[in-house]
């Protein structure tokens, strides 16, 4: 993956992050770390992209 910036939007809910690209608002993802979520965000991306 080249090096490419990704806007993103998440919060915490409790214990949860929560968060989805800005580019693709319906793809959703959670995580129980900030880091771990910021990976799922990678990973949808490279799925959709």
């Amino acid at each position: 993956m080249k090096n490419t910036s990704l806007e993103y939007t998440y919060w915490q809910d409790e214990n949860i992050w929560l968060g989805y690209l800005d580019r693709y608002p319906d793809y959703m993802t959670q995580a129980e770390t900030k880091d771990e979520l910021k990976e799922n965000l990678i990973d949808i991306y490279k799925e959709l992209s």
